[in-house]
């Protein structure tokens, strides 16, 4: 049996899921034993397997579309074919995105519909679900504009790539995603950002931030040490502070105060208390000072 390792980063991301499934699917794998999962249903494996894939702990597969590649040239004639089956799916999946995105869609943005169920195998109802996840991340972003079909067809590609082609993986990326989301608006209010949208790059820090497995309130102490220190929010400034904290295994307020005390508490006015544990750097220059006297 091999060895299983887990750094704490990947233990960090598995406790921050709260997904008692997916953690069990990463040990299993990572110790061979995938017989242990086979009392899963299928739903929960994929379920699971999709969690650890957004956790960025699932290499277990290659992606289905390594880039986005040319979908095949619909024609007015297709689409019209399209909506004149009996009982037509694509025609009711039409008529849901339309009230959906409040407009009515012309031939080419139904051409890019039509792609996403025949091209990129995704259900009508999948499609969908996909539609008012990008809606609703609009609304989450502050843009105050629905998405276009364009956008929603770049999120596509993504969600085939990812495999999110059942109503169920589909119900759990949006939770996950809606949870993210309202964690970066917590994240916003708490650095003083409201009135406009994250820029690419303050994103990514947030994102980063979270994923390091910091809560708000340790996040609010670098802000404040950056503030004392820049006079201003400084991204590099406080992503240094952090990376520097979960470098040393600090991650919450308790840990951080205690390493903070200890350099104070070597002793005040250069002398070494009774009973105080001498540091490296100390009983080196001692052992240097009782050397040159014995010489």
């Amino acid at each position: 049996m091999p060895e299983v390792i887990l750094t704490t980063e990947t233990i960090r991301r598995l406790l921050a899921a709260g997904n008692g499934d997916s953690a069990m699917l990463y040990l299993c794998r990572a110790a061979g034993l995938s017989e242990v999962v086979t009392g899963f249903s299928e739903s929960r494996l994929e379920n699971a397997a999709l969690l650890l894939r957004q956790l960025g702990l699932d290499d277990s597969r290659s992606p289905r579309f390594i880039q986005p590649a040319q979908p095949p040239e619909y024609t007015d004639e297709d689409v019209r074919r399209q909506m004149e089956l009996p009982r037509s799916g694509f025609r009711k999946l039409v008529g849901e995105v339309q009230r959906c995105l409040s407009k009515v869609l012309n031939v080419d943005e139904l051409k890019i519909l039509l792609s996403m169920e025949e091209y990129l195998g995704l259900p009508g109802e999948v499609v969908n679900i996909l539609v008012h996840y990008c809606v609703e991340r609009n609304r989450l972003r502050g843009t105050g504009r629905m998405p276009s079909l364009r956008t929603v067809e770049k999120e596509a590609y993504h969600w085939a790539d990812e495999q999110i082609d059942s109503v169920e993986k589909a119900a759990a990326f949006m939770q996950s995603e809606t949870n993210r989301g309202q964690r970066l608006i917590g994240l916003c209010k708490l650095l003083g950002i409201t009135g406009r949208r994250l820029a690419p790059p303050e994103e990514r820090y947030l994102l980063a931030w979270v994923e390091m497995g910091f809560p708000d309130e340790v996040i609010s102490l670098a802000y404040d040490k950056t503030c004392e220190n820049t006079g201003a929010l400084t991204w590099k400034y406080m992503n240094k502070i952090l990376e520097s904290w979960q470098s040393q295994g600090l991650f919450t307020l308790a840990q951080i105060k205690a390493s903070d005390r200890k350099p104070a508490q070597s002793g005040r006015g250069g002398y070494q208390r009774h009973g105080e544990t001498v540091s490296p750097l100390m009983q080196d220059a001692v052992n240097r000072m009782l050397s040159e006297q014995e010489e």
